[in-house]
């Protein structure tokens, strides 16, 4: 399986780095610096988490003070093709005037 390897990763993450964790299909990836990171084999895959309901129909939106970006505070994972906010265990999008709920995350 292809997979992008992230490059010059000299931190090793572990339950207790500090990092978020987010546990993800049969892994956990850690939130850093944007990226969801995993372990793989001798080196960091770059992980993202993929939408898995295509309909923003579906995406319903959220009542937020939050403006969202990147000095927020809240960490950003790449999803799909766009980036997420986790908030409170859940995925918010801005999405034009709003934002959207994309759904939870398990985090560890």
């Amino acid at each position: 399986m292809a997979h992008h390897t992230h490059e010059h990763h000299t931190h090793e993450h572990s339950l207790s780095c500090g990092h978020t964790k987010i546990r993800h299909g049969d892994h956990i990836d850690y939130i850093h610096d944007s990226h969801l990171h995993h372990k793989h084999e001798n080196h960091w895959d770059e992980c993202k988490i993929e939408v898995t309901d295509k309909n923003p129909d579906n995406w319903a939106p959220v009542q937020s003070d939050c403006k969202h970006n990147e000095d927020c505070g809240h960490e950003m994972v790449p999803h799909g093709d766009h980036f997420d906010y986790v908030v409170n265990g859940r995925l918010h999008h801005v999405h034009d005037d709003h934002v959207d709920d994309h759904g939870p995350v398990d985090i560890i």
